[in-house]
């Protein structure tokens, strides 16, 4: 089976950069808090998915630029 590539380019959703940059900032003071009450297992699990949620919002962000000028920019 054969892909037929979009005409237009689609559009990325920046919404969906900004609620991944919020889960990062919860799940960071979730850490943060943790680590205050020495759970440090449960304090690298929310940093691990903090790191996930900006690891996602920066691919969102870089697919919005590429999207803008056609060619990658280095974040």
């Amino acid at each position: 089976m054969v892909g037929i590539p979009d005409a237009e380019p689609r559009r990325v959703d920046l919404g969906e950069a900004t609620r991944q940059l919020q889960l990062a900032m919860h799940d960071a003071r979730v850490a943060f808090d943790c680590i205050s009450l020495g759970e440090l297992d449960r304090a690298h699990t929310y940093a691990i998915t903090a790191r996930a949620a900006v690891d996602a919002a920066e691919n969102l962000l870089r697919a919005a630029l590429e999207g803008e000028g056609g060619q990658s920019r280095e974040l």
